[in-house]
């Protein structure tokens, strides 16, 4: 007997209580004769899960393990995410017995080498962005933002500047920009780029002296740099210095780090405090729920307000962790404990095992594989903006829109060609957006595979065949959702069918 839903070795996988049968005993055991309950407590009946045998279970989960697209699986350019190679020496050193087996509990005498770990890191961390404040507590990258933020707000408080209530943003920020702005208690005013897909000095003046001539409510802004249309911010020196005579602070949003790490140090351009993302620039692992790790680092001036705890070294050659008590200054805790110490094992790792060299040709492959991209395709899709890009390129579907076909088509027939798609419909500042980054790492085939695949789809486009793209994916087993009802109708809980 064959499933009809089953092709090769690829199987089609229900839910556990459809799976179910009355009559098997799995979580819930029957019950024993002449066995009062002696807790006290009226005995339930079932603990409320599917009743099946444990292969039953194991082989379920382990098949939907299999449907998780990575980027050990294949190529993988979502734009604005790096996702990169994680060297398994990376893994292999993280499991050592003296980093796995650490607990963060135990005395400060007992992990001097974890803790000469993490202030190495933070080292190589300050060495990099030419920032020496350097704090590794914070857990994401959104919340090394939050801890970025709350860093200037906590040095404007110290400093009597409650009139300073705006933070600036370009309107083709990250989204969290805005939102951690406000999660910090301040007004944001949006910059323009529109035209350029960089910051201009006459668009930042505007919004700078939008209230008074000399800019006196302005915080501080928040600037991705390279940003996420994928370009160097030429002007980005000009503009912190005006910033900065108006007393405002330059947060830097590192996600992008990767196109520039030992290439440019984000304090010579101005930046005052950013995170970095570990698992974007530094190999950690990306994604799947966690834990992730974003610290931050600062300026001189700006390191006496950042969280706590940061490793330090005594006189003697010992580490310590810096508390509240030794700075009083601080903004405080913003995490329990010291921060995700296997993700500061596997950035260290891949820092070391690369060297500073290396590192700086990481971000030149990343550069030369992004233009290669761009280059290849600039021809059969709509370019945006002119010249080279860092390490992500943007694309638009502005001539396949002629023809009936639209980013989300491309981006679904490069699922049914067996591709994940690049990061669509970001950034918001035009239409159809397609933001593709492929790593350092990849080959130059693997390039040209998914080049010849995107020719292909936007010579279908031409040629009159745009009507099956609006099916595709035809051959996963989860087919297009309508995701108009999905957003407004979503079932949120399974219920049997009668």
């Amino acid at each position: 007997m064959t499933n009809a839903e089953n092709r090769g070795l690829h199987y089609e996988e229900s839910l556990l209580w459809e799976k179910e049968q009355g009559d098997t005993s799995g979580v819930d055991l029957p019950p024993l004769e002449n066995m009062p309950s002696r807790t006290g407590v009226e005995q339930r009946k079932t603990i409320g899960l599917p009743q099946l045998s444990e292969p039953e279970i194991v082989r379920h989960f382990v098949r939907m393990s299999t449907w998780n697209y990575s980027i050990d699986h294949g190529f993988f350019p979502l734009g604005s995410c790096t996702m990169k190679h994680n060297p398994r020496l990376n893994e292999k050193v993280a499991r050592l017995s003296g980093f796995a087996h650490a607990h963060p509990m135990q005395p400060v005498s007992t992990a001097q080498g974890a803790l000469e770990l993490m202030h190495e890191l933070q080292h190589w961390l300050a060495e990099l962005t030419g920032l020496p404040g350097v704090c590794l507590s914070p857990a994401a990258g959104a919340h090394g933002e939050l801890a970025g933020m709350m860093t200037i707000a906590r040095a404007h408080e110290q400093q009597g500047n409650a009139h300073k209530k705006i933070i600036l943003t370009p309107d083709s920020s990250h989204g969290t920009n805005p939102a951690t702005a406000v999660m910090c208690g301040y007004e944001v005013r949006s910059i323009s780029t529109k035209g350029t897909g960089r910051l201009t000095v006459e668009a930042f003046k505007e919004a700078l002296y939008k209230t008074d001539d000399k800019g006196a409510d302005i915080a501080g802004m928040m600037v991705t740099n390279p940003n996420t249309c994928g370009l160097f911010e030429t002007n980005i020196l000009e503009i912190s210095d005006l910033l900065h005579e108006a007393g405002g602070y330059f947060y830097c949003d590192g996600a992008n780090f990767n196109a520039v790490v030992g290439k440019v140090r984000p304090a010579d351009f101005g930046a005052d405090v950013m995170h970095i993302n570990l698992h974007k620039t530094f190999s950690t692992p990306h994604g799947g729920g966690g834990p992730g790790s974003g610290p931050i680092c600062c300026t001189e001036e700006l390191a006496q307000y950042m969280p706590v705890p940061t490793v330090i070294k005594a006189e003697d050659g010992s580490y310590a962790l810096e508390g509240v008590d030794d700075r009083p200054t601080t903004l405080g805790v913003l995490k329990a404990f010291q921060g995700q110490f296997g993700m500061h094992v596997r950035a260290l790792s891949y820092m070391m095992s690369h060297g500073a060299d290396g590192l700086q040709q990481v971000s030149e492959d990343a550069v030369l594989n992004a233009n290669y991209v761009l280059k290849q395709l600039s021809d059969d899709y709509h370019v945006p903006f002119d010249g080279p890009c860092m390490h992500e390129c943007l694309l638009t579907d502005k001539k396949q829109k002629e023809y009936g076909v639209s980013t989300l088509d491309i981006a679904k027939a490069l699922v049914e060609y067996g591709y994940h798609p690049m990061t669509i419909y970001f950034p918001l500042v035009l239409q159809g957006t397609m933001l593709i980054e492929p790593t350092e790492t990849e080959s130059k085939e693997t390039l040209d595979s998914f080049i010849e695949t995107m020719k292909n789809i936007a010579a279908d486009a031409r040629d009159g065949r745009a009507d099956k793209f609006h099916d595709f994916p035809v051959s996963s087993p989860r087919k297009r959702l309508d995701e108009v009802k999905a957003a407004r109708k979503p079932v949120l809980r399974w219920k049997e069918v009668a």
